[in-house]
């Protein structure tokens, strides 16, 4: 057997044993056919937006980890997370999920419960805001608390409206 046959079927039965774990079946994954038709912009939009947060916040906690962080890099990052928070909810259109078809990890919880995913956003926006407002002082223990709370509120989104890849 050839290395690369036998790569590929390692690949493929440990697929197909973390869709058993998850008690689907090849046939049943979402996100694995795509609907007809070309994926909507929005996605890829809404995908770029995300990154851009997480650019953000490696370079917050890069920053945090040095003995004198840039306190002006954090607050720009701060505000850059903010900035992209508000648009998170305009980046949702329905038909736009994972159950549609495509390839994301929006949960259709976020069409099903628009109240508490435009909640989880505006928690974003709150603790962005909050948090450029800390940094601006100066303060690295402040900085560091307040980050937990902007981390929180990522967290809570990513649990109730993302498909957990873990």
């Amino acid at each position: 057997m050839n290395t690369s046959f036998s790569l590929r079927l390692i690949a493929a039965t440990a697929s197909l044993g973390l869709l058993a774990a998850c008690g689907g079946t090849a046939d049943e994954a979402p996100g694995e056919a795509a609907p007809a038709g070309d994926e909507p912009a929005i996605i890829d939009e809404r995908q770029s937006n995300f990154e851009g947060i997480g650019d953000s916040f490696k370079l917050i906690r890069a920053e945090l980890e040095t003995d004198t962080p840039d306190f002006a890099a954090i607050e720009g990052a701060a505000n850059d997370i903010n900035e992209r928070a508000k648009l998170i909810t305009g980046h949702f259109p329905e038909g736009t999920g994972i159950d549609a078809g495509y390839d994301t990890e929006a949960l259709e919880t976020i069409w099903q419960q628009p109240a508490e995913f435009e909640a989880a956003a505006q928690k974003l926006i709150d603790e962005s805001a909050a948090f450029a407002a800390v940094a601006a002082g100066g303060d690295k223990a402040a900085v560091a608390e307040q980050v937990k709370a902007l981390g929180g509120s990522c967290g809570n989104c990513h649990d109730q409206f993302r498909v957990d890849k873990d």
